[in-house]
């Protein structure tokens, strides 16, 4: 058959994965993973290990690192004003997201170093965090006034205390599985990648209301 030799190779690709995912393959993915170059901090658009990290830890944290830049980049020569610029009565001002992403990566070092059941903190910490993470009216009121170096700033404070945390945990704590999570069973890996896709989400926010800034 004409397109048998293609069949088999899909087949055998699907079979080859499953195994590999299984663990039944004796390919060192460790090791592998070990052989890698390590990047440096400069080194922004190669996603991958990073010098201080094990290997899964590293590629993450470039994740984390590239988008991080990208939302400073949109946002860093923003005046107080377009900080605060909402676009309708339901909306968040840009200043107020960035101070959420803030709050969202302070909540899971909290949950996820720390060992805090979610929302078990201090109030000392809630009476900080949980406006600009819970945003809403609230959020729209009490967070204006600030000029960017403010927001990077304490973006910057949260993220350091990440990376000093990343670097004493090792690939096997990123695949630890929480299993009462509400999404269902969750590993840390999926915890932390979700703080970098909800950058990425709020990061298309900003950039739909720097659109509709008054010129």
């Amino acid at each position: 058959m004409k397109n048998q030799p293609e069949h088999n190779n899909r087949r055998n690709f699907l079979k080859n994965s499953t195994l590999l995912t299984c663990g039944l393959v004796s390919i060192p993915f460790a090791g592998i993973a070990n052989e890698l170059p390590n990047q440096t901090e400069d080194s922004l658009y190669i996603i991958g290990p990073r010098d201080g990290f094990d290997p899964q830890v590293g590629t993450l944290l470039s994740t984390m690192n590239m988008m991080r830049a990208w939302v400073i980049n949109s946002v860093k020569d923003l005046t107080v004003e377009q900080l605060d610029f909402q676009v309708d009565e339901q909306s968040n001002s840009i200043g107020a997201m960035l101070l959420h992403l803030a709050a969202t990566e302070k909540y899971y070092q909290l949950h996820t170093f720390d060992g805090l059941e979610w929302g078990k903190w201090s109030e000392d910490i809630k009476s900080e965090w949980d406006v600009p993470s819970g945003l809403g009216k609230r959020g729209r009121e009490q967070i204006i006034g600030n000029e960017v170096g403010y927001y990077l700033e304490k973006l910057k404070e949260v993220r350091a205390h990440t990376k000093k945390e990343f670097a004493k945990r090792g690939d096997k704590w990123l695949m630890e599985i929480d299993q009462d999570w509400p999404w269902g069973p969750t590993n840390n890996y999926c915890k932390w990648f979700h703080v970098c896709e909800h950058e990425s989400n709020h990061r298309g926010q900003m950039k739909f209301v720097i659109k509709r800034l008054p010129s």
